[in-house]
C-alpha cells in the first residue's frame, strides 16, 4: 500500500464536521486520569454497606469491567475500516476511543482492587442476556470488519457498539450506578470517575448516530439491515436489566425496574428517532443536526 497524497497537504483539515467538534470535546474533557482520583473515602463507605448492597454494586461493576474491555479488545477493527476510506477527521476522533476505552478498564480495575478488595472471578453476573450481546454479538459485528468492510458491516458494527453496548447497557448502567450513590453522597471518588466516564462515553454514542446517520443517507437500502440488527440485540439488552432485577428480592437502595427499563428506551427511542430522518437526508443536514446535538450536550 502506498499514498498518493495527504489530506492535510490538499484541502486541509474539515474543522466544522461532527467528527472535529466531537475531537476538540475529547481533547478538552477527555484527559483525565483514574489513577488521580482518590478513593480515600470510597473504601471506608463501602465497609459501611450491606453484604446484599455490596452484591448489587459488584454486579454492576463486573459488567461494566467486562464491557470497557471488550470494547478495548474489539474496537480495533472499526477504525481501521474508518482509516483505509480516507476519512481522517473520522479516525482522528476515533483515536480517543482506544485511549478512552482502556482508562475506563483501568479505572473500575482501580474500584474493584482498592475499594471492595475483590480479586475473584465475577463472570458469575454474566447472565444469558449479557453475554449474547458482549461475549458473542459485540466481538463478532466488529471483527467481521476485517474480511467484509462494506456499508452494511458498519451499520451493524456500530449499532451493535455505539446504540446497543453504549446507548443501552453503559449509558443505563451508568446511570443507575450513579443515582445509588448521589442519592445518598457516597464514594465520592467513584462518583467522580463515573461522570467522567459518561462524558466520554457520551461522545462514542453521538458519533454513533452520526456515523450511522451518515451511512443510511449514504445508501437508503440499509435500513433493513439496521432495524434487524436493532430488532435482534434491543430485547435482550433491555432483558440485561430485568435480569439484574431479577436476582434480587428486595432490590437494594430502593431502585425500581421500570425506571430504568424507561430510561433505556427514552435514550434509545431519541437517536433512533434522528436516524429515521437520516433516511433521504443531505450529509450537510446531517452535520447540521449532529453539530447542533454536540453543542446543546444532547448529542
Amino acid at each position: 500500500m502506498s499514498h498518493n497524497q495527504f489530506v492535510t497537504t490538499t484541502r486541509r483539515l474539515l474543522r466544522d464536521t461532527p467528527p472535529m467538534r466531537l475531537f476538540e470535546k475529547a481533547k478538552r474533557l477527555g484527559i483525565w486520569n483514574p489513577s488521580n482520583i482518590d478513593l480515600t473515602r470510597d473504601r471506608h463507605d463501602w465497609q459501611s454497606f450491606s453484604d446484599q448492597e455490596r452484591t448489587v454494586l459488584l454486579h454492576l461493576t463486573s459488567m461494566f469491567q467486562a464491557g470497557e474491555e471488550a470494547v478495548t479488545l474489539d474496537l480495533l477493527p472499526l477504525i481501521q475500516v474508518i482509516a483505509q476510506e480516507g476519512r481522517l477527521e473520522e479516525e482522528m476522533f476515533l483515536t480517543t476511543f482506544l485511549f478512552e476505552e482502556a482508562k475506563h478498564v483501568d479505572f473500575f480495575c482501580r474500584f474493584l482492587d482498592e475499594v471492595a478488595g475483590e480479586r475473584g472471578d465475577l463472570t458469575r453476573f454474566s447472565g444469558d442476556n449479557y453475554r449474547l450481546i458482549v461475549y458473542e454479538a459485540l466481538p463478532a459485528a466488529l471483527h467481521r470488519l476485517r474480511q467484509d468492510p462494506s456499508p452494511g458491516a458498519q451499520v451493524e458494527a456500530s449499532l451493535t457498539y455505539n446504540m446497543i453496548v453504549e446507548g443501552v447497557l453503559a449509558e443505563t448502567g451508568y446511570h443507575a450506578y450513579y443515582t445509588i450513590l448521589e442519592r445518598n453522597n457516597w464514594m465520592p471518588g467513584v462518583r467522580k470517575g463515573i461522570s467522567l466516564i459518561k462524558l466520554d462515553e457520551s461522545r462514542h454514542i453521538a458519533y454513533g448516530v452520526y456515523l450511522l446517520s451518515r451511512l443510511v443517507a449514504e445508501h437508503p437500502g440499509l435500513w433493513p439491515v439496521l432495524e434487524d440488527k436493532m430488532n435482534a440485540l434491543l430485547i435482550p439488552a433491555v432483558g440485561v436489566i430485568g435480569d439484574i432485577f431479577a436476582a434480587y428480592d428486595p432490590m437494594p437502595f430502593g431502585l425500581v425496574a421500570d425506571d430504568f427499563v424507561n430510561f433505556a428506551m427514552d435514550q434509545f427511542s431519541k437517536r433512533y428517532a434522528r436516524l429515521e430522518k437520516a433516511r433521504g437526508a443531505s450529509l450537510e443536514e446531517i452535520n447540521r443536526v449532529t453539530a447542533y446535538a454536540i453543542e446543546t450536550d444532547d448529542a
